[in-house]
């Protein structure tokens, strides 16, 4: 019996060193972009990349759509461990973050990656107070634009026109132009465009295409007014969990894919505003001059909200930064 026991001991053995390494800690990413974004193929590269460069020890889930949590729920769905990666909103508890992660500015996005991971340094004090570490820059000043049901050449006079805005700084514009904000979440904006609940719309372009809107609003008015930048963060405790390898795998992995989807991103945004063009919707692209005279009717009462929210020294490093990057 002795050496048959030995035996079967040894082929346990033998096979369990022969099966391949299981994932030690599976982190849940969540996005609110569909599976027909090109945003979302970044997020499958992230997670590629993170599997290679931990050897498996790490294991991103990738969940679209806002499938675990709403738009407005980031901060409370890694606090309260409903995912572990989330795309962070203009939330009062971050305050610097919530009024300067869309920012009126003219901006050159040739160096794109650098400037969003100085902006993500310079909010990630007030992050970590929440429990969060800044991880994925999802910038989106390339593509956050206007859109309404007829051509219309000048958005700084809205006369009335319900305008679906997706923070403050965006409702302070909309007002200020003599519109009225409307709060609509991006899984909602289809049906509020098609039933009338808005008069135009404020997205990005990429969200707006992959949401299929140019079907209901073809007619962009694109300004150039914003830098932005949702980051998606991730719970402290889950990263400070991981080994110093891990973790640094995790931003190396964040950043390149970052410099690795811009391209991609950029390309695919002019492809779906060629296409919606050819099928009958129209792009006005404002002047330069147009843009900043845009800027200037609303960035004075911004400023004071920013000093406010972030502090005098901190408003004057994010502006420095943005102007540094100036066209």
């Amino acid at each position: 019996m002795t050496p048959k026991f030995i035996s079967t001991s040894a082929l346990a053995i033998a096979t369990m060193a022969a099966l391949p390494a299981t994932a030690e800690t599976t982190v849940r990413l969540s996005t609110y972009v569909n599976e027909a974004d090109i945003r979302h193929e970044g997020f499958t590269h992230f997670a590629g990349l993170v599997a290679e460069k931990t050897g498996g020890s790490v294991k991103v889930e990738v969940f679209p759509s806002s499938t675990l949590h709403g738009w407005s729920e980031g901060v409370d769905a890694l606090q309260g461990g409903v995912s572990d990666i989330s795309w962070i909103n203009a939330d009062n508890r971050l305050p610097c973050y919530a009024v300067t992660s869309l920012y009126p500015a003219l901006i050159d996005l040739s160096e794109q990656p650098k400037l969003d991971a100085d902006y993500a340094n310079l909010i990630r004090d007030e992050a970590a107070a929440q429990g969060l570490v800044p991880l994925i820059n999802s910038n989106y000043s390339y593509d956050q634009e206007w859109w309404f049901e007829e051509p219309t050449s000048d958005i700084g006079k809205l006369d009335g026109k319900l305008v679906r805005s997706i923070g403050p700084l965006v409702s302070m514009m909309i007002e200020a132009w003599g519109g009225e904000p409307v709060f609509v979440a991006p899984k909602e904006v289809f049906q509020s465009a098609e039933r009338g609940v808005v008069d135009g719309i404020n997205m990005g372009v990429a969200t707006y295409s992959s949401w299929k809107l140019w079907d209901v609003m073809p007619h962009m008015v694109n300004a150039n007014l914003f830098y932005g930048n949702i980051i998606y963060m991730m719970n402290k405790d889950k990263f400070d969990a991981l080994t110093p390898e891990e973790q640094t795998a995790m931003t190396e992995a964040a950043a390149e894919t970052e410099v690795w989807l811009q391209p991609k991103y950029e390309g695919w945004v002019d492809e779906q505003v060629a296409a919606a063009v050819a099928a009958g919707g129209t792009e006005e692209n404002l002047s330069a001059e147009t843009s900043t005279a845009l800027i200037a009717s609303v960035k004075d009462k911004w400023d004071v909200t920013v000093d406010e929210a972030c502090g005098a020294d901190l408003a004057g490093e994010i502006r420095t930064l943005l102007a540094s990057h100036a066209p």
